[in-house]
Order: structure tokens, then sequence, then C-alpha cells
């Protein structure tokens, strides 16, 4: 058992936004993987004409869903948001104690770290992509939803509390059967692998899942070289998170650029939890038919009293109905 669970049974006091009720419970395709799971009421876009109520990148650099053009953070006055946001932001994050959803991404990015962008053809959205060691990884989390051209994600993606303008903060939660997309890999013509809950199967090594053309669903090992990279497990959690907006609020430095934000996460019975704590990112490694690795990024406290430590952790058990952000990592 990690030391997740533990966590969250010290931490269940933080409230819960249960999402709006529905008249019947939602049953999950066997083909998607998370049949017999009761889930929340899903506020996908069907179709490609789904934007954000913000633009995906203040930089005005783009390149394809392939491609990675560094660009640096700021704009021509030197602030991470738009020219035209800047002093907002500034405001915004100013003697910042907690987490905001009011805060835009914009003014989340490191304004001392030169990023890349890329473009996500299925849907024209830009993200800032940072190169961390050796690894290209997109710098803010994946906000795609498209379940016509990508049936996986039908019923399985959500925005935090149901509310879309959080997705434009910090993206969508999928399951990990929209992670991994498992219609893709059950529609497979060389190698059909049945994947989802309560089903294991024979991944192929590299795993595109939801992620753009170039990029896949970064395995348990890639997500160990990130945290090498970083200096290892004891510093992970300080470099990796965004400065502001975690419970912790001043232990973090995001170091590389990183800048995970605290999403917080969907479970299985339809409640948003934990904006402010934690983060978790879905890897396309499973445990096994319930569970899959992810890595986890959270602020532990002891009975309410406020800890100094900034925890980073690739659990093995993450049950797979659970919404997760994801994080693409360039091929």
């Amino acid at each position: 058992m990690s030391l997740m669970n533990s966590w969250c049974e010290k931490m269940f006091l933080r409230r819960c936004v249960a999402v709006a009720a529905v008249s019947s419970l939602l049953v999950l395709a066997a083909c998607g993987g998370d049949s017999g799971t009761s889930a929340p009421i899903n506020n996908e876009s069907e179709s490609s004409s789904s934007t954000d109520l913000l633009n995906s990148s203040s930089s005005s650099s783009e390149e394809s869903s392939s491609g990675v053009e560094e660009v640096s953070s700021s704009s021509q006055d030197g602030s991470s948001c738009s020219s035209s946001a800047a002093l907002n932001c500034s405001v915004l994050l100013e003697g910042e104690t907690g987490w905001s959803w009011d805060v835009p991404k914009e003014c989340r990015f490191n304004p001392n770290i030169t990023y890349g962008t890329m473009t996500d053809s299925r849907d024209n959205k830009v993200y800032k992509t940072v190169k961390i060691g050796n690894q290209v990884w997109m710098a803010e989390n994946l906000n795609y939803a498209d379940s016509v051209k990508t049936p996986s994600l039908k019923g399985k993606n959500w925005c935090y509390a149901n509310k879309a303008e959080n997705c434009a903060v910090t993206g969508r939660l999928y399951t990990w059967a929209a992670a991994i997309d498992s219609v893709k890999l059950a529609t497979d013509a060389d190698n059909p692998q049945n994947c989802g809950y309560v089903k294991t199967c024979t991944l192929p090594a590299k795993v595109q899942g939801i992620c753009p053309d170039g990029w896949h669903l970064p395995t348990k090992t890639e997500w160990e070289t990130l945290v090498t990279a970083v200096g290892g497990w004891s510093t992970a959690g300080k470099i990796l998170k965004y400065q502001t907006g975690w419970i912790s609020n001043g232990n973090d430095t995001d170091g590389v650029g990183f800048s995970a934000l605290p999403a917080g996460r969907m479970d299985g019975n339809g409640y948003s939890c934990y904006d402010g704590d934690y983060a978790g990112f879905w890897s396309a490694t499973e445990y096994d038919g319930g569970f899959a690795y992810g890595l986890e990024l959270l602020y532990y406290s002891d009975g309410g009293v406020p800890s100094s430590d900034e925890i980073a952790q690739l659990a093995g058990d993450n049950y797979k109905g659970y919404g997760f952000s994801v994080r693409c990592l360039k091929d």
C-alpha cells in the first residue's frame, strides 16, 4: 500500500465537490475499460469544436503536433502572461496562500524558464513544452476531449467539479482506459489488446494513448527518468511543483519548468477532490487488472499538522477508474 493511501485517510476531511447527479449511473463499455464502474457526469466536448475559455499558450510561436519550437516564457514586458494581462497576473499571484481556480494558467509558468510550444493538430490547442534532461515534456496538462475522433474518451474524462472553466486552468482528468486510448488498442489490426479495468493486457513498448502525434503517454520507467533528472525522490516533490498555489506555498521551486499544478482528481463515486493538495499523472504501465502506476505529487500533513515534506511517489495502486491528469512525452 502506498503512502498515498495513508495520506488519504488523514486528508479526506478536505472538501470534495459532488458532480451534478444523473438519473442513472453511467455504465462504461467493456472496450473502454471501466465496465461496471460508476462515474460522474462528464462534460466533454463531443466534437472538435470545443475550445478553452483561455488560449492554451501565451506564446505566438506554434508548430505541428510533432514539432517543438523553443520560445521564451516571457512576453515583451517580462511577464509570464500575455502583455495585455501582465498586471492582472502580478496582482493575482501576489501573496497567494492557497489554490485559486481564478488564476489563469498563463500566470502559472515559470518566467525564468525557456519553453517551447507544440500544437495539437486534432483541435489546434497550443501547449508549452520543456526539455528536462534528455526528455521533452508537455509543461501543462492535456486538455483534449473529442470523443467522436477518440471514442475511448466518451464518459471517461472530466473537468474538475464538472466546470468547463476549470479545464482551461489544469486540463482534463482521465480514467486510465481513456489515457491509453483503449478503443484504439482493442481495434489495432496487428496486435489487438483488450485493456482497461479488471483486464490486464500486453501493452506495446510505446503507447501513444490520447497524446498528439509525435507524443506518447510516459511509462513508469520514463517517469523515473524524469525524477532522476531532478535529483531523485527526495527533491522531486519540490522541483516539479509550481511555486505557488499548493498548500505548501513557498517550499516549491518549479526549478525545471514542469510547473505541476494541484489539479486534484476525480474518484469513482463522482467526486472531485484535493485541488490545492494533490496532482496525479497516469503512466502507460499497469500494475494489475484494477490498478495502474501514476506519478503523484502531494503535500503531506499528519493529523492536520502541516509537514515540510513535499512528496513525490510513483504508486502502483491507483484505481484505473479514477480521473488523473495526463502529461505527454515527446517521442
